[in-house]
């Protein structure tokens, strides 16, 4: 923060004297009603401010691209929590960014007011983009109501010290919310002003500069300039730290400043700037959950101003009771173990903290306190702070706000909340909602997965598949049941918006951005390209995916890569053998597809003889996939190309242990081997070379992964193996033990039983011996020495 020398009396005393002749003279043709945004007691006594000032015309700091949408604003239709939605995108950089109101908003209160009494009214400020900072605009999402320098001014920091305050908001509860409804508007109106000026003049021009603050103070004089030539009395509605930046305190601040002309400029730029209003939530516009201005814990001051406007002089006790009572029933309801005496205790905390600290009533930290007074037994933990947790969520509430119908209505917005509204999902009340899909049984839940599934490719955010097959994974595969989990916010609103460039629905939206998406795939890249087939089909869009049959065909054949050849086989095989649940019940040419990437698969085996052992992996399960294919009846897979492949890569001597056995077991399957070759070259590695000893294990892998009854039912492997154990000493078994492991992972725990019988049976000792474990070094070191002083004893007896 920069700092500058702390305010001395004499300001507050000239700050007086600014403020009655020039903030709040109600004889003047222009007045200035400083604010705190989303305070419920400045909306308090800004409606007395116009009730006895009766203005011509309200000018409101927001932004000017922002006022076509006023009369959205306040249709009666229109239910806040409401927000404008701005977003910009340059040459250099894009942002986007909210202006919130909410019902007791002094910005929406007083839009009501004026449509109310037919004054005319208008935002002022300029638009985000002409004031952004890369820093800022990095963030992507910000609130342009930021209150930082006001909240953490070095007098701000010093004021809540001294009156014992932990933190602003604190503050500006007890001496604005609190105490403000004591004091008279002009009072009010002269202490907010007071308290962000001197806060204001803790930094220095350089840093109000830096913030954006002087442009958007430059260009708002200019309005108001404009508008009381216009009009005999205006007010004036702004963050109070701006209030004093737009007093004209010098002759050289008028609305021919060069800063206005420099601004003005900026907009010939290359700029696309868009604005749309759009519903809002409680939880987004809590400045605790991250959104930085205005006051905190929304659903909380939302009662406040319910009791205010009801003329309530009680307000805030009023609320405590309300909310103690709903946090007694909630936490009853959850089996926490509260009793009515806990909430009257509660209560009674309230009232003797707020005497103790000097106000006329509770507010929101005396019930945060006494709640935890009074409702957490013991110390506070994990396990005993729920109390807590249920009352920050009456705090914050989870209301969603309404838009009234408009022109301005986004088309692909629109066909959501239809969709939605179709499909029953919630999408009125913030938090987690499940939906449970029967896939198969079900036509309807089938759309609503595809609804799903191009929603969340467009707004990734908005829900998740919690379990349910995954096609793309291949995971799962057996359950025929989806789960998912959404949560609706205006977030989600505005990734559809910036969507909406794609489209004006949500097929169509997710169609041509997938068409986007597949531009970017290298055109030799097939699996990709097959993925993006499959994952339109999920989606729903069987146009878009038939029309990649052509793009696809030609990655196939000019991918040179075996295993993106054979993850490309896997994919199209699995839709055409899917292809009725996907849609694709009466299509003549995926059958072709599938030929072509078999095809294309299968030429390239030869390379498989030079690679990386890493990939040894992912070649087995594309080697198993082309021997499931040629095994089965469909005419396609009859060449004998693949036959003849794999008998040249078994002839070709350098080729890798694990790619020979696997080989060798398909074609042993094939039926062009002998299960007695899968032996003699066993014994090969068995009994050949050290070097070729260290390779069993890796060819028994490739022999296990295709024919694991070669080993089951046969026993020449299983002596071959048993000679090699007993032949190894102890360092070379303990280096081969890894890889052995790994080749019998392949059977099942039936299997490696019968297998401990065969060797059990090889080596003359009952199953059971075999089963018994291991002891353990520390147990033969104790019976050693217990035999060596049953020896000494024996001989001390001439037992021996």
């Amino acid at each position: 923060m920069d700092r500058v020398e702390q305010p001395l009396e004499s300001d507050v005393t000239q700050l007086q004297i600014l403020f009655e002749s020039q903030v709040f003279n109600l004889n003047k043709g222009t007045i200035y009603f400083p604010i705190r945004h989303h305070s419920p007691v400045c909306s308090y006594h800004l409606l007395q401010l116009i009730e006895a000032y009766k203005p011509d015309s309200i000018l409101i700091e927001g932004p000017e691209s922002g006022n076509p949408f006023l009369s959205v604003l306040v249709d009666e239709a229109t239910i806040p929590p409401v927000s404008l939605y701005y977003t910009y995108e340059s040459e250099d950089d894009r942002a986007a960014c909210y202006y919130p109101m909410l019902r007791y908003s002094p910005e929406y209160v007083a839009l009501r007011e004026a449509s109310r009494l037919g004054i005319p009214a208008q935002f002022i400020d300029l638009d985000y983009y002409h004031f952004s900072n890369k820093e800022r605009a990095e963030q992507h999402e910000i609130s342009v109501q930021d209150e930082t320098l006001l909240a953490s001014s070095d007098f701000i920091n010093r004021l809540c010290q001294k009156m014992n305050c932990r933190s602003f908001d604190e503050l500006w509860e007890k001496v604005f919310e609190i105490g403000g409804l004591e004091k008279s508007t002009q009072k009010f109106v002269q202490d907010v002003f007071t308290y962000c000026t001197l806060s204001r003049m803790c930094y220095t021009a350089e840093r109000l500069s830096s913030a954006g603050d002087l442009a958007r103070e430059e260009h708002m004089r200019s309005c108001i300039h404009e508008a009381s030539q216009k009009y005999e009395r205006v007010l004036v509605i702004t963050g109070g730290f701006h209030t004093y930046g737009l007093l004209s305190l010098d002759a050289d601040k008028s609305p021919d400043n060069p800063v206005k002309k420099n601004i003005s400029s900026t907009t010939k730029d290359s700029v696309h700037q868009q604005m749309y209003p759009m519903v809002y939530t409680f939880a987004e516009a809590d400045r605790l959950n991250g959104y930085a201005s205005g006051m905190p814990y929304v659903c909380y001051y939302d009662t406040i101003w319910s009791e205010l406007l009801r003329k309530k002089s009680t307000a805030y006790s009023v609320t405590a009771v309300n909310l103690l009572s709903k946090l007694t029933r909630t936490l009853r309801k959850g089996h926490e173990h509260v009793s009515t005496s806990d909430a009257i205790e509660a209560y009674s905390m309230i009232q003797g903290l707020a005497a103790l600290r000097g106000k006329k009533e509770g507010g929101v930290y005396e019930l945060m306190d006494a709640a935890l007074s009074s409702f957490v037994k013991g110390e506070l933990t994990l396990a005993t702070e729920k109390p807590l947790q249920e009352l920050q969520h009456l705090l914050t509430g989870d209301a969603i706000g309404s838009v009234a119908p408009n022109s301005f209505s986004i088309p692909i917005v629109e066909d959501f909340k239809v969709r939605c509204a179709a499909s029953k999902l919630q999408i009125r009340t913030t938090g987690q909602h499940k939906k449970v899909l029967d896939l198969y049984a079900k036509p309807e839940h089938r759309q609503l997965s595809q609804l799903f599934q191009c929603i969340t490719y467009l707004v990734p955010e908005f829900a998740k598949r919690q379990s349910g097959p995954d096609w793309i994974t291949q995971r799962d595969m057996n359950l025929v049941r989806e789960t998912w989990i959404y949560i609706y916010s205006s977030r989600i609103e505005a990734r559809l918006i910036e969507n909406s460039l794609y489209g004006g629905t949500i097929q169509e939206a997710a169609a041509r951005k997938l068409a986007e998406h597949m531009q970017d795939i290298p055109d030799h890249h097939s699996g990709d390209l097959a993925k993006s087939m499959l994952q339109a089909l999920l989606m729903g869009l069987q146009d878009t995916a038939t029309q990649l049959y052509e793009q696809v065909r030609s990655a196939l054949r000019k991918d040179g890569n075996f295993l993106s050849l054979c993850g490309s086989l896997d994919i199209l095989d699995r839709i055409h053998q899917h292809r009725r649940l996907l849609g694709l019940s009466d299509d003549s040419h995926l059958p072709e597809l599938v030929a072509e990437a078999y095809n294309s698969a299968v030429d390239k085996l030869l390379q498989l003889a030079r690679t990386n052992p890493d990939e040894h992996k992912s070649i087995i399960q594309g080697l198993k996939l082309l021997a499931m294919l040629a095994e089965s009846s469909e005419e396609r897979y009859q060449d004998e190309t693949f036959r003849s492949h794999l008998n040249e890569l078994l002839a070709d001597h350098k080729l890798p242990a694990q790619l020979e056995g696997v080989c060798l077991a398909i074609s042993s399957g094939l039926g062009d081997r002998s299960r007695e070759e899968i032996v003699d070259r066993a014994r090969g590695y068995i009994r050949g070379t050290p070097d070729q000893m260290r390779q069993t294990a890796l060819y028994l892998q490739g022999v296990f992964s295709v024919a694991r009854d070669a080993f089951l039912y046969e026993d020449q492997l299983l002596s071959e193996l048993n000679y090699m154990i007993e032949q190894l000493d102890h360092d070379e078994f303990m280096l081969m033990i890894p890889e052995l492991r790994l080749a019998f992972t392949y059977f099942t725990p039936m299997e490696t039983t019968l297998i401990a019988d065969r060797v059990a049976k090889l080596h003359q000792v009952q199953s059971e011996e075999m089963a018994m474990p291991g002891v353990d070094e520390q147990t033969l070191i104790q019976v050693k020495s217990w035999d060596e002083a049953i020896r000494k004893e024996f001989e001390a007896w001439k037992l021996i």
